[in-house]
């Protein structure tokens, strides 16, 4: 008896018209976006602020106080009234980072204040110490001065209550800074979303083994682990899915029980690349299939039982920058993140390059210690792993433009 496949059913699976690339990343951010705003964020959980670097924000965070809490000096100086300089005045003490002046800054006087310390009453500007003298307990400027000069104002950084932070940001240094500056010891951020990774085909052996000549190790599974860390995911390498509908099927099952699916190898039109086969018995909706790019034009996008998966071409290059430039956004959004950006900066070719016009390449390339040059690494196809290792970013090839000489600018993508 035939099993019969649920629905819907997708078994003449290739697209007539393959996406472009800014048309295949598109429809992963407005498929994923949508699924996000229907089922709401992930779940939160509070970690202390030194767990919190490369984590998600699930809280809108405000300031516990005006920053500056007061008027403060941004130069080393003397605190005086604008309408008394140039001239000379009498020194009336001096104040520091830390202190607070306890007098009043009265007419024809100034106050010695460095950087930071607040402003004292009375005073409504700053003189430099450079355009100044000092003698006997008097201070000599040249210098006119404007109102607020050299002052930061209470409150210009960030007012009281004011929200400095929103829930959706992806957690820097400098965010790490500002919560401890105010007081926030610990912080609500989404949880990490899992990706499962399912290697598959007959060839592969796992990485402690003897591989025999027609064998190879399974190394995406762990570069794909990587990359889902580095993305704030959390990795769930499954075993290697063998080349049978059934296996493929069991191992399809099992990785959509966590937040995203990740298939490397089996996407292709060879005989046994079953992979969407095995998908669509599972009732899989196939967003595309192929994409116009190299490495990577057998990618395939899609969701089965409420869960997104992307179909990775299984070449070690082809697996790594599909990820990178689609199922790493897939990734951040479902972990919270409001904004997935895929900088691609310029630089200029060190030599001559040229490439097949009609797809958009991603080849690797050595950027120079300052990223204003690039020069592309000799390599032997999507397989070359050796060839990835050496770079450090790759060309993006204009899909329309084949020739670039010597000193023009292309496109970067960093590793």
């Amino acid at each position: 008896m035939c099993r019969r496949i649920p629905a819907p059913v997708r078994l003449k699976i290739k697209s007539v018209i393959p996406l472009t690339f800014p048309q295949a990343r598109e429809t992963v951010l407005e498929r994923v976006r949508s699924q996000v705003r229907s089922q709401g964020q992930p779940a939160g959980e509070t970690v202390a602020l030194e767990e919190a670097a490369g984590r998600v924000l699930a809280e809108d965070v405000a300031a516990d106080r005006d920053c500056p809490p007061l008027d403060r000096s941004v130069r080393d100086g003397y605190a005086v009234r604008a309408s008394d300089v140039p001239g000379r005045l009498k020194l009336a003490g001096e104040v520091r980072a830390g202190e607070r002046h306890e007098g009043r800054v009265g007419p024809g006087e100034a106050v010695a204040i460095m950087t930071g310390a607040p402003i004292p009453a009375g005073a409504d500007a700053v003189v430099m110490i450079e355009h100044t003298t000092r003698e006997d307990g008097w201070v000599r400027t040249e210098s006119s001065a404007e109102p607020r000069q050299f002052i930061n104002p209470q409150g210009s950084e960030a007012a009281a209550r004011e929200t400095v932070l929103r829930a959706g940001k992806r957690l820097d240094y400098t965010d790490i800074a500002m919560l401890a500056a105010f007081g926030r010891a610990r912080i609500r951020v989404f949880a990490r979303p899992v990706a499962a990774i399912v290697p598959t085909g007959d060839e592969i052996v796992e990485i402690g083994e003897t591989p025999r000549e027609f064998q190879i190790r399974n190394s995406n599974a762990y570069s794909l682990a990587a990359q889902v860390a580095r993305a704030g995911g959390l990795p769930r390498r499954l075993p290697v899915a063998r080349d049978t509908v059934e296996a493929t099927r069991h191992a399809i099952h099992q990785g959509l029980e966590a937040d995203l699916l990740l298939l490397s190898g089996g996407v292709s039109a060879g005989k046994y690349d079953v992979v969407e086969q095995a998908l669509a018995e599972l009732g899989a909706e196939f967003y595309f299939d192929r994409v116009l790019i190299q490495p990577g034009q057998p990618l395939v996008f899609g969701s089965a039982q409420g869960k997104f998966f992307f179909g990775l071409p299984g070449n070690p290059s082809s697996t790594m920058v599909t990820f990178e430039v689609f199922a790493r956004a897939a990734l951040e959004l479902l972990g919270g993140q409001e904004e997935t950006l895929l900088p691609m900066p310029w630089a200029r070719l060190t030599r001559d390059f040229h490439h097949r016009a009609g797809l958009t390449r991603f080849l690797p390339a050595r950027i120079s210690a300052d990223g204003g040059e690039v020069t592309p690494v000799p390599w032997q196809g999507s397989g070359d792993v050796p060839a990835l290792t050496r770079a450090n970013a790759y060309l993006v090839a204009d899909p329309e433009r084949p020739e670039y000489a010597a000193g023009d600018w292309i496109r970067i993508l960093l590793k």
